[in-house]
């Protein structure tokens, strides 16, 4: 496995709808490497998910996987998820605003709404059909890798730009006052 090289914002390929991939396309060799290289990518950045167009390739691709929490980390488990053609089915009416952050901007946060539930219709790896029900932060992972894989990042989701900061002033401003709630 190889680490890939993370777009950074500013990267034309973040900005463009991103192509689906044929059954032949993701049952090959190259494009089940990619897979493996962008797990290992995203799990060395750290990160939860990234999108094949975050690694310069404009493929209708992502993977997800969240880690156990610690005790100051309250993030339900998700299993490693590999998304193919992956189409935001229903969203729920219910939204809430939560932190979030970006692989292709790394030294930045905000506070982004986004649906409290969400069904995502995709492939998976070996291009089975799929239907994932998630709720709580992995909806919201689901929700902002498919945003990359058309074309969009968090900041367009903000609607209000004043708590974007560093995330060297969100751990010392915002983390805190977050945690004691």
């Amino acid at each position: 496995m190889s680490l890939l090289k993370i777009a950074a914002l500013g990267t034309p390929v973040l900005r463009m709808r991103t192509q689906e991939l044929t059954i032949e396309q993701l049952q090959s060799e190259p494009i089940q490497r990619l897979i493996d290289d962008m797990v290992a990518t995203m799990r060395d950045a750290p990160g939860v998910g990234l999108a094949a167009n975050q690694v310069y390739l404009p493929l209708r691709l992502a993977v997800v996987e969240v880690q156990a929490g610690d005790d100051q980390d309250s993030r339900e488990r998700v299993p490693l998820t590999v998304l193919v053609n992956p189409r935001i089915a229903r969203l729920s009416d219910a939204t809430e605003s939560a932190w979030e952050g970006c692989l292709s901007i790394p030294d930045l946060r905000g506070v982004v709404p986004r649906a409290t539930e969400v069904d995502v219709e995709a492939l998976d790896r070996a291009g089975n059909p799929v239907t994932i029900h998630a709720s709580g932060f992995f909806a919201r992972v689901l929700q902002h890798e498919i945003d990359h894989l058309d074309g969009y990042i968090y900041l367009d989701r903000m609607p209000d730009l004043t708590t974007l900061t560093y995330v060297k002033e969100f751990e010392r401003y915002w983390l805190p006052a977050s945690s004691a709630s």
